[in-house]
């Protein structure tokens, strides 16, 4: 079976890299190249690739992506494999533009990491807003065949400048597809709920080293670390200041997570959530189900330009991981779990290519047959379709933590459940040993290993005669006590499937899927921040204290015969950083001797709501 799995592997390999070498070839036969260099109010030049159709008998509209990963490969000469969101609007024709953002690359200026937005600028005030509003002014005015409609697109952190460009008002711009973009580094990426994740730490070095000019060259590298083993290799580096052995005061970005560990106006400033107002072209954002970097953004994104916004504004949902919907994989599957075929290239074909051409080909004329809200089940898995999200048919249901590790219906405050944490021996996020650059796979990994470990509480309805379906976000109350003076809680929400289920072609060798306990959503509260994000405060030792937590939305039938299941831990190591559990100022700075083993409590009262639809 391992034989044919690496063979299965090999040849899914083999298939993509002649798919990219076949895409290249027909961008350069259908498509022109220019590179041209576009001035932006205050002098600036920025990096900017045009591919335009070969076919100039008609006008096609303009799709936009902004960059701080690079427009490559530079030369007029040189032809990108994948130029547009996907194949389908590649092929029937628009013009695609990218552009390396203001301070990357080959674009002049200071690159500022989430470049805090302007309201009401003056002058030559600039921001990505005008950077995005200056580049479109100049591409609807120079660029031969266009129809003056403008969209833009991006993933990930594209996504945010997707987001960035609805504040630009500028009269072309017609369409955006945000699409698993950042929306603050305080809640995504870098951070959860204030717990730094320490698992993303290598990426730092992609934004926290400046450079002086253009360069088509990597200006920067990342730490060489002598490990296979990324759980060993962090706790043997001790507390986070170690790491300063790894990055100088030349990387700003290091520096600046050490010097803002709360939630203060350097970090607000970044978030764009707080802009989306009145937002008037149409919008479509798009997320991954099991998207470990950006979850937060996305849910958020649609959340409030739908709060403060009366334009077009649909979300759209999958089982996938951190981009995967853009990919050409037949079998969708994350980690050990499969979803179902052809996925995402049902996305692009059925809601990507049809929202863009439908505002940008048709003007927004006629119809559009997208639902508001297209939220893949991944447990019975299908499409769902909702007029609202979350999901009005959604009734709130409670349950409680019980003895005999029981999910019960009825809360209990006499009940106490006590473990002990101990920083030294932190509850590993994956029993996989490898270094990862950014983790993605645990989003759905079997949890039997942290379910059987001492400093993990585990609480499960008994096997369901019918099926539930859950669909929202999920709100734990927790009731807790500590005998230190911080404390981090996790909570888990995990499929457990029945005895018989059967495995998949993508099932780990050790792993059987009889009994696998599937890890559905997950989240962390950094103590200290459970009444503040910007004002953290100690626990007060052996006091029953409430800390509450968001869960991000699921839509998740859990099937007759399985069991729903909550783990509940104060160690996540190293998704996360280790909390010291003394309390003190600056985890960033905390010493090896704040680091100190305390027992946990958690009570019957706490309380898992969610959102169940019958």
């Amino acid at each position: 079976m391992k034989n044919f799995k690496i063979a299965l592997v090999a040849l899914f390999m083999f298939l993509f890299a002649g798919l990219q070498a076949q895409t290249e070839a027909y961008v350069k036969e259908h498509y022109d190249k220019k590179e041209v260099k576009i001035k932006m109010r205050d002098g600036i030049l920025l990096h900017t690739t045009i591919y335009s159709p070969k076919d100039k008998s008609q006008e096609y509209p303009i799709l936009m992506m902004r960059t701080p990963y690079s427009c490559a490969p530079y030369g007029e000469e040189n032809f990108k494999g994948r130029i547009g969101p996907n194949q389908y609007l590649v092929e029937e024709g628009n013009i695609f533009v990218h552009q390396d953002v203001r301070g990357r690359w080959n674009s002049e200026g200071v690159y500022d990491n989430m470049r805090a937005y302007i309201p009401n600028k003056k002058k030559k005030q600039v921001d990505e807003a005008s950077d995005t509003y200056d580049t479109i002014d100049w591409l609807v005015k120079n660029v031969d065949n266009t129809n003056g409609n403008v969209g833009t697109w991006g993933i990930s952190y594209p996504g945010f400048y997707a987001t960035y460009s609805l504040l630009s008002e500028h009269p072309a711009l017609k369409a955006v597809s945000p699409q698993a973009c950042i929306s603050d580094f305080f809640f995504d990426d870098f951070h959860h709920n204030g717990a730094f994740l320490e698992s993303y730490w290598r990426a730092i070095s992609l934004f926290g080293y400046m450079k002086t000019e253009p360069t088509t060259e990597a200006w920067y590298k990342f730490p060489d670390l002598p490990s296979e083993d990324q759980y060993q290799f962090f706790l043997d580096q001790g507390p986070l200041t170690n790491l300063d052995t790894f990055y100088k005061k030349d990387n700003i970005f290091w520096e600046q997570f050490k010097e803002h560990p709360n939630y203060d106006e350097f970090w607000k400033s970044r978030g764009i959530l707080q802009h989306l107002k009145n937002i008037k072209p149409a919008v479509m954002v798009v997320g991954g189900l099991f998207d470990a970097e950006d979850l937060y953004g996305p849910f958020n994104t649609y959340k409030n330009i739908e709060a403060n916004s009366d334009n077009y504004n649909i979300m759209v949902f999958g089982p996938w991981s951190h981009g995967d919907w853009a990919r050409q994989s037949e079998r969708q599957a994350i980690g050990n779990v499969y979803f179902g075929d052809n996925l995402s290239r049902d996305f692009q074909k059925n809601y990507e290519t049809v929202f863009f051409n439908h505002f940008l080909k048709n003007d927004g004329k006629g119809t559009i047959n997208l639902p508001e809200a297209s939220m893949y089940d991944s447990g019975a898995r299908e499409w769902n379709s909702y007029s609202n999200w979350p999901a009005k048919e959604a009734v709130k249901k409670s349950f409680y933590l019980g003895a005999g590790q029981l999910l019960s219906e009825n809360a209990d405050p006499d009940f106490e459940n006590t473990f002990v944490s101990d920083p030294q021996k932190p509850v590993p996020y994956s029993e996989d040993i490898k270094m990862v650059f950014t983790p993605r796979k645990y989003m759905t990994d079997d949890q039997r290993f942290a379910a059987r470990r001492p400093d993990v509480l585990v609480y499960e309805t008994p096997v369901l005669t019918e099926d539930m379906t859950l669909s929202g976000e999920i709100l734990a109350k927790l009731q807790v006590a500590t005998t230190g003076t911080d404390a981090d809680w996790v909570v888990k929400l995990v499929d457990v499937y029945p005895p018989d289920a059967a495995d998949f072609p993508e099932t780990q060798d050790y792993l059987k899927m009889g009994n696998y306990h599937m890890m559905v959503r997950s989240e962390v509260m950094r103590g200290r921040f459970r009444d503040s994000f910007s004002d953290p405060k100690p626990f007060e030792s052996n006091t029953k204290t409430p800390v509450n937590m968001t869960l991000q939305g699921v839509n998740h039938t859990f099937l007759k015969g399985h069991k729903i299941q909550i783990q509940i831990q104060s160690t996540w190591f190293p998704l996360i950083d280790r909390n010291p559990q003394t309390f003190v100022p600056n985890i960033y700075k905390a010493k090896v001797e704040d680091f100190t083993k305390e027992s946990h409590s958690v009570f019957g009262d706490s309380e898992i709501q969610f959102s169940i639809i019958n």
